[in-house]
């Protein structure tokens, strides 16, 4: 029994899931206005079981091609620890479990009466990671681009589900979190770049690891310290950053952005490391920053 939990939660890559759920629960803290614990109670169940749903049906489609990677040999489709089909009867049903945990957030504002608009960004999340982003990242490093929309994702998921409209607000916070995967995604494939050749994977821009992908990771990480501090200087009323808030945002970037610039200069794995680590630690010192410049304005301001 206790095994069997074990391989499931492999499945569904616990750590990756609850990333996400952090993400989506950033943008919610940040656009909601009336805090409804039962909606945040949703969106985290929603999040984390969408996630787990397409990262397991992610496994099933690349079980041959785990089997041959140092890094996911290991997991419980590539040693037989668990039955194809039973790991895809649980991504479907934890799927399901999702949308309709998401389904019930502002029902009110549904598409066609059937998908609250939380539910339906769950759905699109999930056909695009399973149905494009996988079977792509063989064919083309396009899947790293395509790749970046449900993973940016999350934080408009939150946002939605807070405040059940669209606008240039969660379009700011969508494109930070799309263009930071450039740097994130092309660290982790310089350091992984052997296995993901030998599986078959084209992960590298360029096709090897050189200047031609670090300036994308440049090219980004720079763009997105811009976009992350346009609320301060756009009056978006729901979305706004204080002068303070503002500078450690535009600081955060900087240190990134810098990261970058030395593996463009080094162009080892240590460098990429760095990267790597840099980029874990910048979205969720990000959106901390951004909540709490919220939550500190309408509490004292």
């Amino acid at each position: 029994m206790i095994s069997s939990f074990k391989y499931y939660s492999q499945l569904l890559k616990l750590r990756l899931s609850l990333t996400v759920v952090i993400s989506a629960t950033a943008g919610y803290l940040i656009g909601v206005q009336d805090f409804i614990l039962q909606e945040l109670v949703l969106l985290i169940l929603g999040g984390f079981f969408v996630t787990g749903s397409a990262n397991g049906f992610n496994q099933v489609l690349e079980k041959e091609y785990d089997a041959v990677m140092e890094r996911t040999h290991l997991r419980p489709l590539p040693q037989k620890k668990l039955k194809t089909l039973n790991a895809i009867l649980f991504s479907f049903i934890i799927g399901v479990i999702g949308l309709y945990c998401l389904s019930l957030i502002k029902p009110h504002g549904s598409f066609y009466g059937y998908l609250s608009k939380s539910s339906a960004f769950g759905l699109l999340s999930l056909m695009i990671y399973v149905l494009s982003y996988t079977p792509l990242k063989r064919m083309s490093t396009a899947s790293i681009f395509i790749g970046a929309i449900p993973g940016a994702i999350p934080v408009m998921l939150g946002w939605v589900a807070a405040t059940d409209a669209f606008g240039l607000a969660v379009g700011i916070l969508f494109a930070i979190q799309f263009l930071w995967q450039f740097p994130h995604f092309i660290s982790i494939s310089w350091i992984r770049d052997d296995e993901y050749k030998k599986a078959g994977f084209k992960m590298m821009y360029g096709g090897t690891k050189g200047t031609y992908a670090v300036y994308i990771c440049l090219f980004c990480s720079i763009l997105m310290t811009i976009v992350s501090v346009l609320p301060f200087f756009l009056d978006l009323k729901i979305l706004n950053l204080s002068l303070l808030a503002s500078l450690i945002i535009f600081s955060l970037g900087i240190w990134f952005a810098n990261n970058c610039y030395v593996l463009l200069k080094q162009l080892d794995n240590h460098s990429a490391r760095k990267l790597m680590i840099s980029s874990l630690a910048y979205l969720p010192l990000m959106q901390i920053v951004y909540v709490l410049d919220k939550w500190v304005s309408m509490w004292f301001f």
